[in-house]
């Protein structure tokens, strides 16, 4: 396939202002501070006053060298900061670089921002007008794909308010529809999709796919992995304004997961007398009994959990919650699961308690952790939110028929089959549950 995109020795400079920071000061020292300034620019007009502003170099992308060809649906992920957004923006010609060349060949759509190119005084239906003039659509364009746009940004019923008062999803639903139908060559998508719900951002997916099977080509930046599996063949890995990888999604997404900073341990909160429980410290373990926030499917992992019982307390437990980037309860344990003894009498003290995660059974993905402690379906002592992180990658050898790259489904299990040929089959197979029945 051909190159649409090439990038070569890319880089991009930013200039950032340092204001130095004053200690309190009388008005006179003010004015004379003002009058020594005025007099240095008159004798040195063309030299920057260092006094006030400290200047910095900052590189947002620095030697990125890439090619792209026609088809390629193109994930780009790394954590804040790491130059994704910048990327797409001198990529859309919005910015223009610092050193490097760019060159494309094909149509560029882009939707970098919630509501890029709208204005709010204007109606739906006259921003779709406006925003695909800016977009490089004609008129008699627009109005042939006026309707299929409508319908897809769901909007009909406020197609004549002002845009102003539109949400913050009907705005990037309207956004999105725009730009998906300019029937780009190449599509530029940031993470504005996490704006709209769930089943607008499948269906966004489903759309961005569409336009892949064409033969478009797709650049899609996202921290969701599960979106980036589901539609890019490709990922570039990006740190800190260099390309660290590029390559097959699998290898590139397992890279990134093993170095992202989630968080594996809570450190010691300190004592809380004010509260019955109180949950003190988390830890997650590998099989090396080290801290540890990555994990292969099967793999041991152990939550270890100290907290405080302040008062004598009866019918408490701890309960988890493992929940995917989605914000989805994969599985929920307690601590009285399975040790009902517990919710007799507590006495005041400090607490360990533990659990081995269930590794075995939880999809490739990035998860966290939820914990409350108080009464069952009652008082709430205690609760942490994103306090700890965990991701796990698939552990079987990816190659061979029976690879999967990645199951469908929130868990996996493997269950086991049993096979026999057809004319034994029948045979095998109890005609009445009087006759046989099967192995359990």
């Amino acid at each position: 396939m051909s190159t649409v995109i090439k990038i070569e020795n890319l880089s991009k400079k930013y200039v950032i202002g340092h204001q130095r920071e004053e200690k309190y000061t009388a008005l006179r020292d003010v004015m004379a501070h003002k009058l020594r300034g005025i007099g240095q620019r008159l004798r040195h007009p063309l030299s920057p006053n260092k006094e006030e502003t400290n200047l910095e170099e900052f590189w947002a992308l620095k030697d990125i060298n890439l090619e792209i060809k026609q088809g390629d649906r193109v994930g780009i992920i790394g954590r804040n900061g790491a130059g994704k957004s910048t990327l797409l923006k001198v990529l859309s010609r919005i910015t223009e670089p610092t050193t490097g060349r760019i060159t494309i060949n094909g149509r560029v759509a882009s939707l970098l921002e919630v509501g890029t190119g709208f204005h709010p005084e204007l109606t739906g239906r006259e921003n779709i007008f406006l925003n695909g003039a800016i977009l490089g659509m004609g008129r008699v364009e627009i109005k042939r794909k006026f309707d299929e746009i409508v319908d897809f940004a769901e909007v009909e019923k406020f197609l004549d308010t002002p845009v102003k008062r539109y949400s913050s999803g009907m705005y990037v639903r309207l956004a999105f529809a725009v730009a998906a139908h300019l029937e780009p060559e190449i599509l530029l998508v940031d993470e504005v999709l996490a704006v709209g719900d769930a089943a607008f951002q499948k269906k966004c997916l489903g759309k961005m796919k569409n336009v892949s099977k064409e033969g478009k080509t797709i650049f899609f930046v996202s921290h969701k992995m599960d979106a980036i599996r589901r539609l890019c063949d490709h990922v570039v890995l990006l740190e800190k304004g260099k390309l660290i990888a590029h390559g097959e999604k699998i290898k590139i997404i397992d890279q990134y997961l093993a170095s992202e900073d989630l968080r594996s341990t809570l450190n010691d909160r300190g004592p809380a007398p004010h509260k019955g429980m109180h949950l003190r410290s988390i830890v997650l373990l590998g099989k090396d009994l080290k801290s540890k926030n990555h994990f292969k499917r099967n793999e041991s992992c152990h939550v270890n959990i100290v907290y405080d019982i302040n008062t004598p307390l009866e019918n408490v437990h701890i309960v988890c919650h493992i929940v995917d980037i989605e914000d989805r309860i994969i599985v929920s344990t307690g601590d009285c699961d399975v040790n009902r003894e517990l919710y007799l009498e507590r006495a005041p003290g400090s607490y360990m308690t533990n659990f081995k995660l269930p590794t075995n059974i939880l999809n490739e993905g990035e998860y966290t952790l939820i914990f409350a402690l108080g009464v069952p379906y009652g008082y709430v002592y205690d609760r942490l939110t994103d306090t700890v992180g965990f991701s796990i990658s698939e552990s079987r050898e990816k190659s061979g028929p029976a690879y999967v790259q990645r199951r469908p489904g929130f868990v996996i299990q493997d269950i086991l089959w049993t096979t026999t040929q057809l004319d034994t089959a029948y045979q095998a197979l109890p005609s009445s549950p009087e006759k046989g029945k099967f192995n359990e």
